[in-house]
C-alpha cells in the first residue's frame, strides 16, 4: 500500500479540505517541492512514524511534543488543521482531520470497503447481539467469509477473535482491518456504527449495503460526547443517509422520524416489529419465536429460535434475519446458525446452588437496562430483582441519572461498585447513582470491589429471586487510571463463585 503526494493534494482539494502545502520555499496546492514523495504507512501514533510515513495530528489531547518526537525519528510530512513551528519538509494544512484522515485511509488501503458487502448496525442497546446473529447468519451462508467489527470482539478471518477498544475504529484502522478482510477472503463484513463514529468523522465518505436503527433513548450525553440527546440522537440518525437501504424498529422511539427522515433521503427501508410493520415478529415458546410478512420480499417468514431469553432478543434476531436476507444470505438455510449463536457477556443465564436465577449482561445505559430488569421481574414474579451495577468514569455521565431511574422503577436491592471508573472514584460514581433513587423501597448496599459485590448479591438471593450482574459481562479488564487492568469477567466469577458453594 502507497500514497503520494500529488495524490493526497487531488484527494483533498477535490473534498475542499485543503488550505496549503507548507514546504520551505513555500505555501502551494500542489505537491512542488516533493514532487515524487511516496508513502508505505499512515499514521497518527508518533510511536510508529518514520521518514516513509504520512502523520496526522489529531484529537484533543495530542501535544505539539508528539510531532517534534516523529520528526527526531525521520519524519517528513505531517497533517494538520494548523502548521506548527517546527521544521518539516511538507506541512499538509486541512480544515478537518478527521474528513482528511478517512479519505486519505481509504485511499492507502486501495478502498477495501468496494470489495466487502458491509452490514452496520446502530441504536442505543442491541447492536452487539444482532451484530453477533447477523455473523452467525452470514457466516453459515458464506462458508466463514464474513468479518465482524463489535463493542466486544473483532474478527479480520472469520475464525480469530480479538478484544475491540472501540466501538468503531478509527478511520485508519478501520480501512487497514478491512485490507486486511479482504486479504483474508471474507466477502462481507458487519459492524457497530456507534454516533461518536458519526460525531468525530471516523466513518466519513463510507456508504453501507444496509444500515439498521434498532432504537433510541438517551445515553452518551457528557461534556465528551454528546452535549444533548438531540445531537446523539442526530449523530445515529447519519446512518440513514449514507445507507443503500434501511432496516427500522417499528417499536423504537421516534419511529415516524425515522421513517420521515428516510423518505425525504430517498432511502429505501423495511419494517420489523410487533406491530405496524412489514415483518411482524411473535413469540412462542423457549425462546422460539415466528417471522411473518405479507409480503416477504426477502423469503425470511419462518419459524426461529436463538439461544437468549427476552422479546427483546427476538426482535434483534429478527433484524438479523432482514440484513442477511438483503445481503444475499439464504437465511432459512442458516437457521441453524442462528439457533446456536453465542453473544458473549449477553443474557448468559447460570442458577445459584439455591436455586436463584442469575443473569449476566453487558446491559450499560438506561434502555438496556431497564429492558432486562424489566425481564427479570415478569420471569420471577414473586421474587426479588437483586442487582449488581456501577457506571463508567470519564464519560455517558448521564447515565448515572438514568440507572437510578431504572433502578427505582425495577429493582428491590442493588449492590452499587466499580464499572471502569478511570480517573474517578467509583465511590463517588456509586453515590451520584443513588442520589437520582427515587424509591424508598429499593434497598441500597455499597461495595467497590465488584468481585465482592457479586458475592454478596449471591449471598442474598433466595430460590424465587434474580440477581442480575450488569456492565461487564465476560470482559475481562477494568479501566482504572488510564490502565486496562485485568480482571476476571462477570460470567466468570459468578460462575466460579457458584461452583465453590457446591464443593
Amino acid at each position: 500500500m502507497t500514497l503520494t503526494l500529488e495524490k493526497i493534494s487531488a484527494i483533498l482539494l477535490k473534498n475542499d479540505l485543503l488550505k496549503e502545502m507548507i514546504t520551505p520555499t513555500g505555501w502551494h496546492l500542489t505537491c512542488v517541492d516533493l514532487p515524487k514523495k511516496e508513502f508505505s504507512s499512515v499514521t497518527y501514533d508518533s510511536r510508529k512514524a518514520d521518514a516513509n510515513s504520512l502523520f496526522f495530528c489529531k484529537g484533543l489531547n495530542f501535544k505539539v511534543d508528539y510531532l517534534i518526537s516523529a520528526l527526531a525519528n525521520g519524519l517528513e510530512v505531517y497533517v494538520a488543521e494548523a502548521p506548527f513551528d517546527v521544521s518539516a519538509k511538507c506541512a499538509i494544512i486541512v480544515t478537518d482531520i478527521k474528513k482528511a484522515m478517512a479519505l486519505l485511509g481509504a485511499a492507502f488501503y486501495d478502498h477495501p470497503e468496494k470489495e466487502l458487502k458491509l452490514v452496520a448496525f446502530t441504536g442505543t442497546k442491541g447492536k452487539t447481539t444482532a451484530a453477533y446473529f447477523t455473523h452467525a447468519l452470514l457466516a453459515k451462508a458464506t462458508g466463514n467469509k464474513t468479518a465482524l467489527l463489535s463493542t466486544m470482539n473483532t474478527s479480520l478471518d472469520g475464525k480469530t477473535y480479538f478484544k475491540s477498544h472501540l466501538t468503531t475504529p478509527e478511520s485508519l484502522d478501520l480501512y487497514q482491518m478491512m485490507r486486511q478482510a479482504v486479504t483474508n477472503k471474507m466477502t462481507h463484513l458487519v459492524m457497530e456504527v456507534s454516533s461518536q463514529a458519526y460525531k468525530t468523522e471516523r466513518v466519513f465518505g463510507l456508504t453501507f449495503d444496509v444500515g439498521i436503527f434498532l432504537n433510541i433513548s438517551p445515553d452518551h450525553i457528557s461534556p465528551i460526547e454528546h452535549p444533548t440527546f438531540d445531537d446523539y440522537f442526530y449523530c445515529k440518525r447519519q446512518l440513514l443517509r449514507h445507507s443503500k437501504k434501511m432496516i427500522l424498529n417499528s417499536g423504537s422511539d421516534y419511529f415516524a422520524l425515522l421513517k420521515e427522515n428516510c423518505e425525504l433521503l430517498q432511502t429505501p427501508y423495511i419494517s420489523y416489529g410487533r406491530k405496524n410493520a412489514d415483518y411482524l415478529v411473535t413469540s412462542g415458546q423457549n425462546k422460539h419465536f415466528t417471522v411473518t410478512s405479507k409480503n416477504d420480499e426477502l423469503q425470511i417468514a419462518a419459524d426461529y429460535s436463538i439461544q437468549l431469553a427476552g422479546d427483546f432478543n427476538q426482535e434483534n434476531a429478527t433484524a438479523a434475519l432482514l440484513a442477511a436476507a438483503i445481503v444475499g444470505a439464504d437465511v432459512k438455510s442458516a437457521k441453524d446458525a442462528l439457533a446456536t449463536a453465542r453473544v458473549p457477556g449477553r443474557m448468559d443465564h447460570l442458577f445459584n446452588t439455591n436455586g436463584a436465577s442469575v443473569y449476566v449482561d453487558y446491559a450499560h445505559n438506561y434502555l438496556s437496562l431497564k429492558t432486562l430488569l424489566e425481564f427479570a421481574q415478569a420471569e420471577h414474579p414473586t421474587g426479588r430483582v437483586i442487582v449488581v451495577l456501577g457506571s463508567t468514569g470519564g464519560k455517558a455521565i448521564s447515565r448515572r441519572a438514568d440507572f437510578g431511574k431504572a433502578l427505582s422503577e425495577h429493582g428491590d436491592v442493588v449492590i452499587l461498585t466499580a464499572d471502569d471508573p478511570a480517573f474517578e472514584d467509583p465511590q463517588k460514581i456509586a453515590e451520584e447513582i443513588n442520589a437520582h433513587i427515587t424509591n424508598e423501597k429499593l434497598e441500597v448496599h455499597f461495595e467497590m470491589d465488584r468481585t465482592k459485590a457479586i458475592a454478596a448479591a449471591l449471598a442474598l438471593s433466595d430460590s424465587a429471586d434474580a440477581v442480575v450482574i450488569a456492565g461487564k459481562g465476560v470482559d475481562e479488564y477494568q479501566k482504572i487510571n488510564g490502565e486496562d487492568m485485568p480482571y476476571e469477567g462477570d460470567y466468570f466469577i459468578a460462575q466460579r463463585l457458584i461452583k465453590e458453594n457446591h464443593v
